[in-house]
């Protein structure tokens, strides 16, 4: 069973998922750099049969391609380890599961976004986003607090 959040527990849960999702942006951006180090370092053997290449350059992009994608899984683990789901890390998307009027829903966050101001249904997805409003303030509901 996941973990439901109302809004208060989200919002308490925002600074700490916040910096998380911003170091994972980041360490994304750190692997796809040291991935393309990589695939130039391929194209240039290809053209040039291997000769006269810097691989001292290739086994450092490797190493920090390894380092980036170790800790970009352990940003993601945490993130998750607290029952958010992240949805798009290239936008920096969390959704916070919660039940609104019985069915379950999600409290939906965007890096960059001061608050969690708009929920959206299971299938509706970022498009479907609509605000917060007193309607669903009064029929939310998360897990009981522990």
């Amino acid at each position: 069973m996941s973990k439901r959040f109302n809004l208060a527990q989200a919002r308490d849960l925002l600074p700490y998922v916040g910096r998380l999702m911003r170091e994972a942006v980041d360490l994304k951006a750190r692997y796809q750099e040291a991935e393309q180090v990589i695939q130039g370092f391929s194209s240039q053997i290809m053209l040039m049969g291997g000769m006269d290449v810097d691989r001292s350059r290739v086994i450092e992009a490797r190493g920090a391609r390894e380092r980036s994608a170790k800790k970009l899984k352990e940003c993601l683990e945490a993130v998750q380890a607290t029952g958010c789901l992240v949805k798009d890390l290239d936008s920096g998307l969390v959704d916070f599961p919660t039940l609104f009027r019985g069915q379950e829903v999600y409290l939906c966050w965007k890096l960059g976004e001061r608050d969690i101001g708009h929920w959206h249904g299971v299938e509706e997805g970022f498009a479907g986003r609509k605000p917060i409003d007193q309607d669903f303030l009064e029929h939310h509901q998360g897990d009981p607090a522990q």
